[in-house]
This record gives C-alpha cells, sequence and structure tokens, in this order.
C-alpha cells in the first residue's frame, strides 16, 4: 500500500491507530436528530455477505448504516470510493484484502461508501464475498453502481439489497400522537411532501429551496457529467426540466429528442440514467391482453415531489397551482414505491387506445391491485367508468379511490371498491398493509 493510500485510511479511519477512537467516529457521523427508517428492510451483520443499501444522493444511506453500527462492539473500516486513491486500492479484491490485512489484525468489518465510483463495481464485490473474508460488508450506492462497467456482474446470493427512498408519509407519522391530533398532523406532512419532498436534510431544514438546487448540481455536475461522462450536460439538464413538466404523461422520446436538440437514443439513455440514479422512474403500461390497450408507452414520474418543483412548477402552496392533481398523483407514485417491494411488486398503469384508464395497476403478492387518485375532495362514492370498465375486465382483488376526505366502500361487479384518504396510502398498501 503506497503512504498516499495509507494516510486517506488513516484519516478516515483514526481508530487504526488509537482503538478508543471507534466512538468518537460514529458520534461525528451520527446527525443531531435522528428519524428512523423503517421502510427499508432491517440491516443484519452476517459474515461473507453484502448489505447493500442502494438509493438516491443524499437519501440518508450512510447514515442508515452509522446508526446500526453505534449498536455493534466490532469497528469497521470506512473505504470512500470517491477517493482516488481508494479506487486504485479496489482494483483487485485479492491484493485490497491483503493490503487491508497490513493495517488492521485481525480484520475488521467493511465498509464501502459511494461504491459506484469504482469503475467494475459488482465484480469487485463478487470477487471480494468470494474469498470468504470471515466479516460483514456494508454497501452504499447508487442502482447504477453497474452503469460505468464493461461487465454487470450479478450479486445473486452474495448481497441483500436494501431500497431507500426520500422520507415517507409513515416515517414522519407521529404513531403516538391521539387519533384526532395524528390525522392533523398526517395531514400537515402530506402537505410538505407535496411541496418540497422528503430528502432528509430538506425535512430538517428551514432552507429548503437552496438545498435542493445543491441536490440538483450535484447529480448533473457531479454524476452525469464527472462520473458517467455524458457528452451533452446542456441538453441533460433540459430533459430533466421537460420530465419535470410532464408528470403522470405518457411519455415521447421523439418530441423530447426535438425540444433537446439530441438524437432519440440519446433521449433514451440520458432518461434511464435519471432512472438508475432514483430521480425519475418509467412506469411500463398493465397489459392484459385486450387488443385495444396501450402496450408499450411509459408514463413517467419522478421520485421526490421537491427536486419536481425545482426543476418546474415552483413552490406555490396546493391552493395556488395549477399543477395540483398531477402533482398529488406523483406524491402518490412515491408513497406506493416506498411501500411495496421494489424486488417482488410491480407498478404499472392501465390505458385503452380509447383513453380509459386508471391512474395504478399494481401486482403484489400474486394479487391484482388499482388505484384511482383524486386530488380533491369527493362528496359521494362514484366510480369512473374507466375504473369500472377495467373492475369488469380484469376483476382485480383489491380497488382503492383514494381522495381528500370521502372514507367509504361500495360494491361494483361484486367487487369492493374502498375510498380512503390520500394520508391512509401507507395502511393501505404494501409493508404497512394490515
Amino acid at each position: 500500500m503506497d503512504q498516499i493510500t495509507l494516510q486517506v485510511l488513516l484519516g478516515h479511519n483514526p481508530w487504526l491507530l488509537d482503538k478508543n477512537a471507534w466512538q468518537d467516529i460514529i458520534t461525528s457521523h451520527l446527525p443531531d436528530r435522528y428519524i428512523p427508517r423503517h421502510l427499508v428492510s432491517p440491516l443484519e451483520c452476517i459474515n461473507n455477505k453484502i448489505n447493500l443499501i442502494i438509493g438516491p444522493r443524499q437519501s440518508g444511506k450512510s447514515t442508515l448504516i452509522w446508526h446500526f453500527l453505534a449498536n455493534l462492539s466490532q469497528p469497521f473500516l470506512l473505504i470512500n470510493c470517491e477517493e482516488p486513491s481508494c479506487r486504485e486500492l479496489c482494483k483487485s479484491p485479492a491484493l485490497f484484502l491483503t493490503s487491508i490485512k497490513d493495517i488492521a489484525s485481525p480484520l475488521p468489518g467493511l465498509f464501502f461508501e459511494e461504491i459506484q465510483h469504482l469503475p467494475e463495481a459488482g465484480l469487485f464485490l463478487k470477487g471480494l464475498v468470494d474469498l470468504k473474508p470471515n466479516v460483514p460488508i456494508f454497501v452504499t450506492g447508487s442502482a447504477s453502481y453497474h452503469l460505468r462497467s464493461k461487465t454487470r456482474e450479478s450479486l445473486a446470493g452474495r448481497a441483500v439489497r436494501h431500497h431507500l427512498l426520500p422520507f415517507g408519509m409513515t416515517e414522519l407519522w407521529p404513531e403516538q400522537l391521539p387519533p384526532l391530533i395524528s390525522e392533523e398532523k398526517a395531514a400537515t406532512n402530506w402537505k410538505e411532501l407535496l411541496i418540497w419532498g422528503g430528502y432528509p436534510e430538506v425535512v430538517l431544514n428551514q432552507n429548503k429551496q437552496a438545498i435542493l438546487a445543491q441536490l440538483v448540481e450535484a447529480f448533473v455536475l457531479r454524476d452525469a457529467s464527472d462520473i458517467y461522462r455524458i457528452k451533452r450536460p446542456d441538453a441533460f439538464r433540459k430533459l430533466l426540466s421537460l420530465a419535470a413538466s410532464q408528470i403522470g404523461n405518457l411519455v415521447n422520446f421523439s418530441n423530447w429528442a426535438e425540444n433537446a436538440g439530441i438524437s432519440v437514443n440519446t433521449v433514451i439513455e440520458y432518461v434511464n440514467l435519471m432512472a438508475e440514479s432514483h430521480l425519475v422512474k418509467l412506469v411500463p403500461p398493465f397489459v392484459g391482453g385486450k387488443r385495444a390497450e396501450v402496450t408499450s408507452t411509459p408514463k413517467i414520474f419522478f421520485l421526490d415531489n421537491g427536486l419536481r418543483n425545482l426543476l418546474f412548477g415552483g413552490f406555490a402552496s396546493e391552493n395556488q397551482r395549477a399543477d395540483f392533481g398531477a402533482l398529488t398523483e406523483n406524491l402518490v407514485f412515491t408513497e406506493l414505491c416506498k411501500n411495496t417491494n421494489p424486488l417482488l411488486d410491480t407498478i404499472l398503469y392501465w390505458r385503452s387506445s380509447s383513453g380509459a384508464e386508471v391512474d395504478f395497476v399494481i401486482r403484489t403478492a400474486g394479487q391484482l391491485i388499482a388505484v384511482e387518485v383524486k386530488a380533491g375532495a369527493l362528496k359521494r362514492p362514484k366510480v369512473s367508468r374507466s375504473l369500472r370498465s377495467f373492475i369488469q375486465a380484469y376483476r382485480p382483488d383489491k380497488v382503492f379511490v383514494f381522495n381528500e376526505s370521502l372514507v367509504d366502500s361500495i360494491k361494483i361487479e361484486g367487487i369492493d371498491v374502498i375510498f380512503d384518504r390520500l394520508i391512509h396510502i401507507p395502511s393501505r398498501i404494501g409493508k404497512n398493509q394490515p
């Protein structure tokens, strides 16, 4: 190990020189206020197994790990993959382990930060586990950690993936308050998420717009330009704004290419990069075998309302917005993402060629769930012609109409249609479902 790499590791891991420094390191990495992240699967300390926490920048991935490590007695070696010397150290799994054993014995647990900076991250992690270092391994990174790789190495059987998005409703919902007070607080949280989104630093600070601007610049300038070497950062920024203006709409790649002055293939490449980095998500159509259905065109949504509003729409309150309906639908989508399993569940939309549409169709645990979104208040339960057509054609297991105020239920074709408040989505869908 060269002297520069050694100094970098010692700088990040002063406990190598003083064992008593480990608790000080833990304290320095934990925020003054920690909000538990119960929408992510629990971390486990298992030897020769990777806990891979993926998600967007500043969603709290590192804080989640440091909070977990704070309850362990054994120290972990932090390897920050943004450091050029650490990237050099990680070129070979075997040489990496040999080098680490020269400075730490016995071998400590390993914590790799921002693994996507390694040119062959998947290959390195696979090789590392296969060498059986007999220590637990924790890794943070974007899902796009393989985008720079020449190979897309599978970590099947070697890694447990934990998907961490910005805060969801239930993570901000005070559970110990009396019911009416809890409902009122939840409604306030919903309005905050609608306008400002759920990034931890945004939630916990006052200067929200400046923090959101820093997040966008970090992605456009540092990730897209520096890491992924996109050739047209100006066009990339233009596409981000176009996507923000089109939330909930069908994607027209040809139109976007004309607006951004780039080819359709480049648009697809850039949009896929946005999706891999958890800025947006393309939602494909539900296709149940009907000839009149839309069969290929996806819709686009942002995974955080705050970032979307920074790029397009601004931060006016909900009663002053022309895009209130689209913004509500986008927030519902983010809540569905946070309350379902990205590996086991699929979120789709349904649309016929004649224009009949259901906002979201979820495949989960062998069930089919239809979800309609109404941004305003409903006075009585009423089912749209489009939703009725879907029920008749596919007889879903569950049907929800989420709205501002109405709680009720009716039967359509023998199927229960549940009307409930938007703030109750987490208790009705996915992980928190009773």
